[in-house]
């Protein structure tokens, strides 16, 4: 991972652009769907639109809702989806417009914080979690709600790889009742749900479409980096449960993802996977959107490869799930970075070399190409790869099994 040198850049463009505005949000039902829309204002210098559809389903309750319910859940969307065009320019204020109290926005300050960890440190920006930002909220105070929720069911986000696919089946094969929840499917989400059983019609499904100025802005040369997408799959998931009637999200993140990318320090590409997160968006959730909403992670106690040895029984899955963020679009692993030769390692002493071989396209231990990141896997380089990757113990041990 290279680290650039932009922390000049950062403060140059903090006293270029002093404010970014979180100006409104707004929701119609439409064609079907719920279509919700957020206006963020970078100083009034550049405005962006982003916008998120969700189809309506069968299970979905929506006329036993209240406007006031969905408004609360809606604004908390928008205010993890406002800091993928807050980092353009990192502006020292950030205007809310409801109110909060101390205790969310000392929340708020931590989650943007620690989850530009790696943002910060990639860009080699020199920031404090004090400092940083100041959020500044005015309008009025938005109550949580008391929708009772039903705990028989559970939603399960699933992202196309092979921890979702073993969350799964532990609770298909359990017999509870699942809902699956795809963010912007693609084909490996969908051969999932496919393959266990469900459809997109069984399923919740959300379209989120990034404004194109802030790609605009990213070629321009404003700041860019890696943002706490989780943790809006977390307040999406809320609010697919508000719509649903259910209880529980089911997350697929396990034991490593609370282990720091940068030794002895808080930076960790997955912040919002973490244990921490986990705890502290529970709390919010319950105090700040409804008590019912239990979020957690069913594969936290156990570790990479102990979730790759369930994989490699659920041969089914094999041709159709990727990790891969490269092949993503063309789903497909690309077979040239962490996420792949991470993946073949883990799976190495629980499939047969022929069968990896075929599903890679090649033999991945045999590419001298991949030694670098072989080095950063296991420990032996400074830093760990920046992506969702297990600990260098559970490298080295798939390696000498």
């Amino acid at each position: 991972m290279t680290v650039k040198n932009h922390n000049q850049k950062y403060l140059q463009f903090r006293r270029e652009y002093p404010f970014f505005e979180y100006q409104s949000y707004s929701f119609i039902i439409r064609n079907d769907q719920l279509i919700i829309k957020y206006s963020f204002n970078l100083s009034n210098k550049v405005e962006f639109t982003p916008i998120i559809k969700i189809p309506l389903k069968p299970f979905h309750i929506l006329d036993s809702l209240s406007n006031s319910d969905i408004d609360n859940f809606i604004f908390h969307i928008g205010m993890v989806e406002l800091v993928s065009y807050w980092k353009t320019a990192c502006s020292p204020i950030v205007i809310i417009p409801h109110e909060l109290d101390s205790e969310q926005i000392k929340w708020w300050k931590k989650l943007y914080f620690l989850g530009l960890g790696e943002f910060f440190y990639v860009n080699g920006i020199s920031a404090d979690i004090e400092s940083f930002m100041t959020i500044e909220s005015k309008g009025s105070h938005l109550s949580p709600s008391n929708r009772e929720l039903n705990s028989n069911k559970v939603l399960v986000p699933v992202g196309g790889g092979k921890d979702s696919v073993v969350s799964l089946e532990v609770l298909r094969t359990s017999h509870i009742d699942i809902i699956p929840m795809i963010l912007n499917p693609r084909e490996a989400s969908i051969n999932t749900i496919e393959t266990a059983g469900y459809s997109m019609g069984d399923s919740q499904i959300i379209y989120r479409t990034i404004d194109e100025r802030l790609l605009e802005l990213n070629k321009q040369g404003f700041l860019n980096g890696h943002t706490p997408f989780s943790a809006l799959l977390a307040f999406v998931g809320a609010l697919s449960c508000l719509m649903s009637g259910l209880s529980y999200i089911a997350l697929s993140n396990e034991s490593s993802a609370n282990e720091s990318t940068v030794p002895d320090s808080k930076i960790n590409h997955q912040y919002s996977k973490s244990f921490e997160f986990e705890s502290d968006f529970n709390w919010y959730v319950k105090k700040y959107l409804n008590n019912d909403i239990s979020y957690f992670s069913l594969l936290r106690p156990v570790n990479e490869l102990q979730i790759a040895k369930l994989f490699s029984g659920f041969t089914q899955y094999h041709n159709s799930f990727r990790s891969c963020n490269v092949g993503s679009k063309t789903d497909s692993w690309c077979g040239k970075c962490p996420k792949c030769l991470f993946t073949y390692i883990m799976l190495s002493p629980f499939i047969q070399e022929d069968k990896l071989i075929e599903l890679f396209g090649k033999n991945l231990y045999s590419d001298i190409n991949l030694v670098d990141i072989l080095d950063e896997l296991t420990g032996k380089a400074e830093v760990k790869p920046f992506e969702c990757v297990g600990t260098p113990d559970e490298v080295m041990a798939a390696i000498h099994v």
